[in-house]
């Protein structure tokens, strides 16, 4: 019997399998679908060497968010077992001197209040404009998985995300079919943020996902999906 190709997902800051549900649920009916944990580092090379540990000889690796940003070092440290690549709703550039004070806001208030105000802070601006208050639904979902996360993790991947490395000179070594995708109302990675890594990357085109904002996959989860499953379907060298 032949193994089915796998296709990894990566969740991004305070998220899990949850942000992939909509694309779990429609790559599983002909893909291997693994979802890494990167709630145990601190350091996106490390997370990222975790996830080499369990993966198979091949495969293809999608990111969304943070989860894009680990993805670039999953090639980075093995670009021969990649055998696709998708950023989403992500960047390259490494922290600026203003990051930090934002994000030390945010540890803030998870330290000191717990995770579902940090919820109530962070969250709103990571979808589009009002959705929160229009889909319960989705909204229950986005404060239930920020809440199964600690204060401990949150410190954890802002750690990784704060010493992240400039991914920017590893786009022009990237041959593999590659998908760039951004909500069109994403306000942390917007999409002029994509349009520059794109560009770099040889025979890449950019999905513009409309009416979302951050959490992309989970806002439009079948635009999401139908984008990935026509990038799976693109045909890899041997």
């Amino acid at each position: 019997m032949t193994s089915r190709e796998a296709v990894i997902l990566v969740p991004g800051l305070l998220c899990d399998a949850e942000v992939w549900a909509h694309q779990i649920a429609t790559l599983d009916t002909h893909y291997k679908v693994i979802v890494p944990d990167l709630t145990r580092r601190d350091l996106l090379t490390d997370m990222a060497a975790d996830i080499l540990i369990d993966a198979p000889a091949r495969f293809s690796i999608v990111g969304h968010s943070m989860g894009g940003r680990v993805a670039l070092e999953v090639f980075r440290l093995a670009p021969d077992r990649v055998t696709r690549l998708g950023l989403l709703d992500t960047g390259v550039h490494p922290a600026s001197p203003d990051e930090l004070p934002k994000r030390q806001a945010m540890l803030d208030i998870s330290a000191n209040q717990g995770m579902a105000a940090l919820a109530s802070v962070w969250l709103p601006p990571m979808v589009k404009p009002g959705l929160l208050d229009t889909d319960p639904a989705l909204r229950a979902r986005l404060y239930a998985m920020v809440e199964r996360m600690s204060p401990r993790i949150h410190r954890q991947q802002i750690n990784a995300l704060i010493h992240r490395p400039d991914a920017a000179p590893l786009l022009k070594h990237i041959a593999c079919p590659t998908l760039i995708g951004v909500g069109e109302h994403d306000q942390w990675s917007p999409p002029d943020q994509h349009r520059p890594i794109a560009a770099a990357i040889a025979g890449t085109e950019m999905t513009v996902f409309e009416d979302s904002g951050h959490m992309a996959p989970m806002e439009v989860p079948d635009a999401v999906s139908a984008a990935l499953s026509a990038w799976m379907a693109r045909p890899i060298s041997s």
